[in-house]
């Protein structure tokens, strides 16, 4: 239960560094990736988020602290309300108890193995060899599409990429709680920094031209659902109760999927030169 404790507080305040980044985002997709100072901004307070991410992979279970990441596009609300001065609306308050909700089942009903399988550098190879394709496929694809498939392409790429980033950041972390620096697989911690740079600038690059809604919620549903099924399959992480536990979880994650989809929409579609207030938002950062 402690690890737990420590799993949830680490995850929440990376949701709330990936959030901060939030607002240095936002400007340098209006302003065409341009602005050193937002530059700087976005990737310290994202690098904050990675560091704090990758430390509660230790403490739990790729399942809850994916699923956990969705809680900066909640933190985006108060962010939102405060730096346009607009009422957080009760449709967005629904979204973000929709989100609370689902992510609540899912970690009451996620546990580690008692005997946690461990990531064979093979099988680190495998899995970064399908994960360079899948990607690879999917900006392939984004090169012919309109700008909103584009995006929301470009978005589920990033999605993949952060997601098995932290899956190998987990194996990285485990081996090297075990047996020190030296039992670190090079392979392992060279393919997270890849893929979380590369999760970085895709999602960066699927704001363009395609509003920041569709991209946001591709993202924030794609990230948590890819780490949850290779944490399964990896690491033998399972959930409580058996099939009806996991008929349980895959409801849950539905209903955080409706929510982040909401609150993506209501936090990233307007910008602030829009002419009414109350239609103005902040949109947030992708999360590992």
């Amino acid at each position: 239960m402690a690890s737990l404790g420590w799993a949830v507080t680490l995850s929440v305040l990376s949701a709330a560094s990936y959030a901060g980044a939030a607002v240095a985002q936002e400007r340098l997709a209006k302003n065409g990736q341009r602005g050193l100072t937002r530059w700087a901004v976005a990737l310290v307070l994202t690098a904050g988020g990675v560091g704090l991410h990758v430390i509660a992979l230790n403490f739990g279970t790729v399942a809850v602290v994916q699923a956990l990441g969705t809680l900066t596009l909640l933190f985006a609300l108060p962010i939102s309300a405060l730096r346009y001065r607009t009422r957080i609306s009760i449709p967005a308050w629904i979204d973000a108890g929709l989100t609370v909700a689902g992510l609540s089942l899912i970690m009451s009903l996620s546990v580690e193995s008692d005997e946690p399988a461990l990531l064979t550098s093979t099988g680190s190879r495998y899995l970064s060899l399908v994960t360079l394709i899948l990607v690879a496929g999917l900006i392939g694809a984004s090169t012919t599409a309109g700008p909103r498939t584009r995006g929301v392409l470009l978005a589920a790429a990033a999605g993949v990429a952060f997601g098995i980033s932290s899956v190998l950041s987990k194996a990285v972390m485990a081996a090297f709680a075990d047996d020190g620096p030296a039992a670190v697989s090079l392979f392992q911690a060279g393919m997270v920094v890849l893929l979380g740079i590369g999760g970085y600038v895709l999602s960066q690059l699927s704001y363009r031209g395609a509003g920041l809604a569709a991209p946001l919620a591709t993202v924030s549903v794609a990230n948590p659902i890819v780490a949850a099924i290779a944490g399964v399959v990896v690491f033998n992480e399972s959930f409580r109760f058996g099939v009806e536990g996991r008929v349980v979880v895959a409801v849950a994650a539905i209903v955080m999927t409706l929510g982040v989809i909401g609150l993506a929409r209501r936090t990233a579609v307007a910008t602030p030169s829009a002419t009414d207030p109350a239609d103005r938002a902040v949109p947030t950062p992708t999360s590992p």
